[in-house]
Order: structure tokens, then sequence, then C-alpha cells
């Protein structure tokens, strides 16, 4: 058996995974595999409806005024898509790692008259900052909710006036929030939801005041929300599965029910990292991610002997990301508690036996 780790793209529901590969031999029974199939067939149509639908719904955001967009570029073309869409004046970012960071970098680009209201970058982003303020009269705020390569995760979003934009790329669905303080939110899908390719998009309609034709059509939302994430041909497989993945997370009982298990994997392996010591933990405790746990090895004698088990315990993607180094194990929706348990079950036999 395979412990997947991976920080993205990441462990999908087996399930899952058989279904797509089954749709990609033969789509609904049409003879006609999934990736050859039109995107404007009564099929497929049918497939991003019911995509969409799910995610405003596993949200709490039907009927609420948002619309759900599934396009392409990753979360790296809503860091310009973001300003290009409603920026007016200023806008204000909360700096607490590198995605921010390059959002930050994108705003730039676009001309904008930013400002950073906090940044973690003194401690090498291993806490989220607290106590800074909000300026007023900027277009929008905008935050990172969870950063991978650092194993933080923002716990409480601060209030504004502005419109509040977040990238939620690496725990979208995985805690329940009130999804209504935000009036954008976007996600690459291939942490949650599904594989590389597709990106979600929800925004609020009535923040998108830019007059038709100001931007180049395929970087507009409100172009896309015409074009029902249709204005271009979409990433039909990233679609299929993200829509597969949101019935499965669905049929779960939806945010409510997967964060407690969320909640116990992390417990489990922050549990270990702290009882140790051989494992020291990255992030500072109180904002410690549920989705990736970054830590390190204190005595590097011992790294190929615990690669070694970590091979034989079936266990992979533990790398930590190349400008952190170390560990991290990332624990998406899908991934089990059991694979937690064996990756502890690991790191307490090196600590008892080296």
């Amino acid at each position: 058996m395979k412990h997947n780790f991976s920080a993205g793209p990441c462990i999908l529901p087996r399930e899952v995974i058989e279904r797509a590969a089954s749709a990609v031999l033969d789509f609904n029974e049409s003879g006609l595999s999934l990736i050859e199939i039109s995107h404007r067939s009564k099929d497929f149509v049918a497939v991003m409806d019911k995509a969409q639908s799910l995610a405003l719904k596993l949200l709490g955001l039907e009927n609420k005024g948002y619309k759900a967009l599934f396009l392409q570029g990753g979360a790296s073309l809503q860091f310009a898509m973001v300003p290009m869409n409603l920026f007016q004046r200023s806008a204000a970012y909360l700096d607490t790692g590198t995605w921010s960071t390059k959002a930050i970098e994108e705003a730039k680009r676009m001309g904008t008259t930013h400002v950073m209201v906090a940044t973690s970058a003194d401690q090498g982003y291993r806490y989220i900052p607290e106590g800074f303020d909000l300026p007023q009269g900027v277009d929008y705020v905008h935050y990172t909710s969870n950063n991978t390569i650092y194993g933080t995760q923002m716990a409480r979003f601060p209030k504004t006036d502005a419109p509040l934009v977040c990238d939620m790329s690496s725990d979208i669905f995985s805690r329940q929030l009130d999804f209504e303080q935000f009036d954008l939110i976007y996600a690459g899908a291939q942490k949650n939801m599904g594989p590389a390719g597709a990106t979600l998009v929800v925004v609020k309609e009535s923040i998108l005041k830019k007059e038709k034709g100001s931007l180049p059509a395929m970087l507009d939302y409100q172009a896309h929300i015409k074009g029902e994430s249709m204005y271009n041909t979409p990433s039909v497989f990233a679609v299929y599965v993200s829509m597969l993945t949101l019935e499965w997370l669905d049929r779960q009982g939806g945010i409510a029910q997967i964060e407690p298990k969320n909640r116990e994997k992390g417990r489990v392996m922050y549990e270990a990292i702290d009882k140790s010591e051989l494992f020291e933990g990255y992030a500072h405790a109180k904002d410690r991610s549920l989705m990736n746990a970054t830590f390190n090895l204190n005595r590097p004698e011992l790294t190929d002997r615990f690669n070694e088990l970590l091979r034989e315990a079936g266990i992979e993607g533990l790398a930590g990301h190349r400008s952190v180094g170390g560990y991290r194990a990332s624990m998406y929706n899908a991934l089990p508690l059991s694979s937690v348990q064996a990756l502890t079950e690991v790191m307490g036999y090196l600590e008892q036996k080296g």
C-alpha cells in the first residue's frame, strides 16, 4: 500500500480515480472517451453545470449572488486577473509566504499601488501576522489562507469594508468558514478538488464593476460568467474529475463532516512531532496548517535511515519544498488517517531504534 503525502498534484479518492479512468475509456456509455468528446456536448455541459453548482452548495453560497467558474492557468494566473478586474486605486495584501509574495509581484506588474499590511518574512514565514491595521479606501484586501511551503494556515480573517479576496488553493473544502465574508475565492484544483489543469474561481458578481471591453476577454471574469466557464475550451478532464471529487465530498456529508477528520489527522501528526526529540516542527504551533505539516529531522546523520524506512513503509511525497527543505506531510481531504498513523509509526521507530 502507498501512502501519498504529495503537496500537489496530490492524493484523490480512489473511487474518483476509478470512475475517471473508466470515463477516459468510455464516457457515459457513449462509446467515446471523455477526452475526445465535444465540450459543447449535452453530456459535458451537464458535468460543468454540476461542478459549478456543487462548488457553491458545499461552500454555502447558493443563491447568494455568487458565480462559480472553472478556468485555466492555475492560481498563478489569478494573481494577475484579480488586480486586472478589481483594481482602481489601491489594494492591500497580507504577505505570508511564497504564493502571497507572487500575488504581490503580479499586482505590481499591473501598475497597482499596493499596500503590504504585514509580513512574516522576518522569521521565514513560520507564523501568521496578527494585530495589523487594514487601510481604508482600498479596492480589495488579499489573503492566502494556507501556505503549503511553510505549513501555516490562517485561523481568522480580519474584517474589512473592502472586498475580501482569498487564495484558498491548498485548503478549500477542508474546514468550515463563513464563506460569505469573501467576495472572491480562487483555488487551483490540484489539492482538494481534482487534477492539475483547472482553477476554481467563486466570485460575487456585484464586485465586478469594470466596463465591458476594458480587459482582454480571456482575462475578464464577466466574459467567463457570460460564457458559463466555456468562453474557451475548458479543461474537460480536470473539470470532470473535480466534479467527481465534489460529489464524493458531498456524499461524505460535506465540509462539516470532513473537517473533524482533518483535525484528527492533524492532531496525530503534530502530537508525534511535539513528543519527539528527533523531529521539530517548522511553523509556530498556533498557526500550524491542518493540510501541510512541515518538520525537520534534527539529526542529519539519520536522514538516509529515515528515508529508507519511509520507502519500506510505502510513504511517498514527504520531501519538503526545495526553498525550505526538511519534510512536509500534506494531509488533504482524501488522505486517510491510517496513512498519518503509518508515518508517525515510522517516526517513532526511528526514534527508538535509530
